[in-house]
């Protein structure tokens, strides 16, 4: 027999990755909260004297005491800064994957010199602005396989495995080639065209205020925020958490990849997120103020979940 409790039933609540990754998957009835994590080893570095430093012990200190596995991928342009924790570690991408389905679905068409379709562009503004997950499979199914490895080998994302079986949802991904995508979005490469960029940064920009949390939290108001996020629940690991970010504007020009999982709630992991997003957009710009501040608590949704 199912219980409801506010008319949604319980077993809708263990659907809710809904908006996340697209995908069903089995779920244990509650996942355990994962162990606590060994002391994270924040490695920077920085051409201006003093950053390095004071960032490593600033996320250190964001990361103390919280749960689960984080790794943590910021480069800034304008101060030769890098950091990087765990930028190796594999994680299910949940919906941060569709970042790279964009990628993809403008670089193969950049091939035959051919603009968007109507309908492709409709589907590109729903899967990037509410992480619409239907839109996505059908242009995961359009793109097939094959062309999303091509673009991943093109932009050297070798660590990015694409999800089987039509489950782009559980597409392993790292820090690192996170940030090489964030990367190849913020600047001139010959990979993606300048339109496509400008394409995908302007959908990032546009996502809507209920899925801004994560990396723009603690963002100056000098910058321009774009960022995607992706959350997703399953019977091991517990909560998959993620969020990228671009920030441009105001003197700044720099990217954020945080990668989670081991989270007890979506919220739990949201707050770990934020708290490391928060000290790295101090550090690098102390004497702005902070602009965005989104909610510590966003609403964890109940949908029904498209099949792949």
């Amino acid at each position: 027999m199912t219980h409801r409790t506010s008319g949604i039933s319980r077993r809708a609540r263990v659907l809710s990755a809904g908006l996340a990754a697209g995908l069903l998957v089995p779920l244990a009835a509650a996942a355990t909260p994962a162990a606590a994590a060994t002391a994270p080893q924040v490695s920077c570095s920085s051409a201006q004297a003093g950053l390095a430093g004071k960032l490593k012990k600033d996320i250190t200190a964001a990361l103390k005491n919280r749960k689960g596995t984080v790794a943590v991928g910021l480069y800034d342009r304008t101060t030769k800064t890098s950091c990087t924790l765990r930028a190796g570690t594999s994680f299910d991408s949940a919906s941060v994957v569709k970042v790279t389905v964009l990628a993809t679905l403008l670089w193969d068409a950049k091939k035959t010199e051919r603009k968007l379709s109507a309908r492709e562009s409709d589907l590109a503004y729903a899967m990037i602005t509410k992480s619409d997950n239907a839109a996505t499979s059908k242009l995961w199914r359009q793109l097939g396989a094959g062309k999303v490895k091509a673009f991943l080998k093109a932009a050297k994302m070798t660590k990015t495995v694409p999800g089987s079986g039509g489950y782009w949802g559980l597409t392993r991904i790292n820090a690192t080639d996170e940030q090489k995508l964030l990367g190849l979005i913020t600047a001139k490469n010959s990979v993606l065209s300048d339109n496509a960029r400008a394409y995908i940064l302007k959908l990032m920009n546009k996502v809507v205020s209920a899925q801004r949390w994560g990396t723009p939290a603690g963002a100056p108001s000098a910058v321009k925020i774009h960022v995607k996020n992706g959350w997703l629940q399953r019977s091991t690991h517990g909560w998959r958490v993620h969020s990228v970010g671009a920030f441009k504007g105001g003197g700044h020009d720099y990217t954020i990849s945080v990668l989670t999982h081991g989270n007890s709630t979506m919220n739990y992991g949201v707050a770990t997120i934020q708290g490391v997003a928060k000290a790295i957009h101090k550090d690098l710009a102390p004497r702005t103020t902070a602009r965005y501040a989104p909610t510590n608590a966003p609403q964890e949704a109940f949908v029904a979940v498209p099949s792949a």
